[in-house]
């Protein structure tokens, strides 16, 4: 079975047919760039012309870097303010008459780390923390999604942990891997004594640079990189419109 799977991100939106049974992509990837600013009818135009360029005329997922709730955008994690609110699932489906199923972007990627990544084998607690321009969270228990989890605002040295030790205070305040590597594990100790998982996945893009800093992790828990690297979002998209 193949579905859509569509990735939007705060510079980029991405999206691919993917074979769900095999967690693959069928197609290239298609990019565009998100548009500046990315209110509603930007993005939605964005995400039409993707469609569009598949000629895709079926159910649609859609990751994407927000809370969702029952289709309703809560938060505006680099997108406009002026998303909050909005049921996106209907405005992408009435524009496009694709049925579209819209789930938080790092939930997405976690679904594809899950069933066919470095997450496969495991049964009991995974979590998932991408690091990027914050820290984007996934939470799985016995396969199940605990969706929004949005610890990436945990609180550490009186500000949100994103702010602490997500990769862009890395770039930004020019870290070396030894320094950053010493908060990302402060902040998964963190993790692990509130939630004991079975496996931590790190994601983003930062994932492929992992043994830079996986030195300096000091946990019990098994922490490895995602697998599906830049594919994960539009693979566990697609793969959560076909669960629905």
């Amino acid at each position: 079975m193949e579905i859509l799977g569509i990735d939007v991100g705060g510079s980029g939106i991405k999206g691919a047919i993917v074979d769900i049974k095999k967690g693959e992509l069928v197609t290239e990837r298609y990019r565009i760039r998100t548009p500046k600013p990315a209110t509603p009818p930007a993005m939605i135009k964005t995400i039409e012309e993707i469609i569009n360029n598949f000629d895709w005329h079926g159910p649609v997922g859609c990751g994407f870097p927000a809370a969702v709730k029952h289709d309703i955008v809560k938060t505006a994690s680099n997108i406009d303010d002026s998303w909050i609110g909005v049921n996106a699932s209907a405005q992408i489906e009435k524009e496009t008459g694709c049925p579209t199923l819209l789930l938080n972007d790092v939930d997405a990627a976690g679904y594809a780390e899950a069933e066919f990544g470095a997450g496969k084998d495991c049964s009991g607690t995974i979590y998932m923390a991408a690091f990027g321009t914050g820290i984007g969270t996934a939470l799985f228990h016995n396969r199940q999604l605990v969706p929004n989890t949005e610890l990436g605002h945990f609180p550490m040295h009186n500000m949100p942990a994103e702010k602490y030790a997500a990769n862009s205070i890395r770039e930004k305040q020019n870290l070396s891997w030894e320094e950053w590597g010493g908060r990302v594990n402060e902040y998964l100790q963190m993790v692990e004594f509130l939630f004991w998982p079975d496996i931590i996945i790190i994601g983003g893009g930062v994932s492929k640079e992992f043994s830079k800093f996986e030195p300096f992790l000091k946990l019990q828990t098994d922490v490895v990189p995602a697998q599906s690297r830049n594919h994960a979002g539009i693979i566990g998209a697609a793969l959560a419109a076909s669960e629905t």
